[in-house]
């Protein structure tokens, strides 16, 4: 990006880049603030491509493929299943891609921001390990918010229990720009093990099953993917087992929620009504169940996006006479195939399958002693597993905090990748 002037500069790459360096803290907040900061990011970025005539940002694979998928979104939409909501949400999808784009450009123009990006996330975790840990002994954090719920925390989330969600998905980007920036060198990095830790272990008091298994799932990542960072995360994720060996030893709440009622609700323990397994529980299981049903009727183009809460109160797609509502079938594979069809979840499929395949070819450099990605990468891609990763329930798929959250990884995995390229 190039700037003729200090107002210029101002506009397109200094406002931009405190709104993205706000972002940890917008999340916190809820969906409005963060959702403002991306769609403000990207008509900036916009506007300055118009005004400079230069598109050249967009000129790759990525975005194109990302483009079929948005187009795919408003087709089926237009034609098949009508409705403002759904039109809504799949007009303003195509932020997320443009967002991607516009962060990876600022990136390239000079990505001494990242070091305040860090500090933000750094503030954000820290804050909320005090408040969190505050709220588990006290039953209320700082601010006098309770959880809600006694098994569980969730800090400044209030009544929203999305705080281990928050803390597992930021957590490999955190640790990843710690490794990028101090390069485990600075006297402060015993304080960001300390974090790091006890994030991991708030995770778990969250109460959060989900966050738990993807926070452990980013860790094993790291542990047999990365080159140096085998000893520290596995530090990590031993002292976080240690810590949680203790307090479970004395308040066995958490431990009850996130371990024996997992297995409870999977029928695994205690089935003294049936023999059946479910997956991850009756309710869920059978959402799913109802969701395949709903596929199987409109197999091409789905029920149509954020339809799944309408569809469900058709006894036709009653599981045991029973209807299993919600807002979503919670799994984003299973969603997008009741939704999108078979082309919408193809899609996903294949970035999965395209992420994964590009992990093996490192694990074959890594065994032949070369660098297919480097350490940081190793880091960013264990943030982006655990968003693609199909066996856990989740959030709904087109929820924007949730796309914001996860997306965040992906420039600057794209921005390491061709800095590294470009300087080889």
């Amino acid at each position: 990006m190039t700037f003729n002037s200090k107002k210029e500069k101002l506009i397109f790459y200094n406002l931009p880049v405190i709104l993205f360096i706000l972002l940890p803290f917008f999340l916190i907040t809820g969906p409005f603030l963060s959702d403002l900061s991306v769609s403000l990011i990207c008509l900036i970025f916009l506007t300055y491509c118009t005004k400079k005539k230069n598109f050249k940002y967009f000129q790759n694979k990525f975005f194109y493929i990302f483009l079929i998928f948005y187009a795919y979104l408003i087709t089926i939409t237009l034609i098949y299943n009508f409705n403002k909501d759904s039109l809504g949400t799949a007009f303003v999808f195509v932020r997320y891609g443009i967002f991607v784009i516009a962060i990876i450009a600022l990136l390239q123009t000079n990505d001494k921001f990242i070091k305040y990006f860090f500090y933000c996330i750094l503030i954000c975790f820290t804050a909320l390990v005090f408040d969190g840990f505050y709220q588990y002994f006290f039953e209320e954090n700082v601010l006098g918010f309770k959880s809600g719920r006694y098994d569980r925390v969730s800090s400044f989330f209030h009544d929203e229990q999305i705080l281990g969600s928050y803390l597992c998905r930021l957590w490999p980007i955190f640790f990843g720009l710690s490794i990028l920036i101090f390069k485990n060198k600075s006297k402060l990095f015993f304080f960001f093990i300390l974090i790091f830790i006890l994030s991991e272990t708030l995770i778990f008091l969250s109460g959060e099953r989900t966050a738990f298994f993807l926070i452990n799932l980013s860790a094993l990542f790291v542990i047999l993917f990365s080159q140096k960072l085998l000893k520290v995360r596995l530090l990590t994720l031993l002292s976080t087992i240690l810590l949680l060996g203790i307090i479970s030893s004395i308040n066995p709440t958490a431990k009850e929620r996130v371990i024996d009622n997992t297995l409870k609700g999977m029928n695994l323990i205690d089935n003294k009504t049936d023999d059946q397994f479910y997956i991850f529980t009756k309710a869920r299981h059978e959402m799913y169940i109802s969701s395949y049903k709903m596929f199987l009727d409109n197999k091409i183009a789905g029920i149509g996006i954020k339809n799944y809460r309408k569809k469900c109160n058709d006894p036709k797609y009653f599981v045991n006479k029973e209807k299993k509502c919600s807002t979503h079938p919670h799994n984003t594979y299973i969603q997008l195939l009741a939704e999108t069809g078979i082309v919408g979840f193809l899609f996903l499929l294949s970035v999965f399958i395209y992420f994964c395949v590009n992990i093996f070819k490192h694990l074959i450099f890594k065994f032949r002693g070369k660098i297919y990605f480097n350490d940081f990468e190793i880091c960013i891609l264990s943030g982006i597993i655990i968003f693609l990763w199909p066996f856990v329930p989740t959030f709904n798929f087109f929820n924007n905090w949730l796309m914001i959250i996860s997306i965040i990884n992906l420039p600057f995995l794209f921005w390491s990748i061709n800095s590294r390229i470009h300087n080889d």
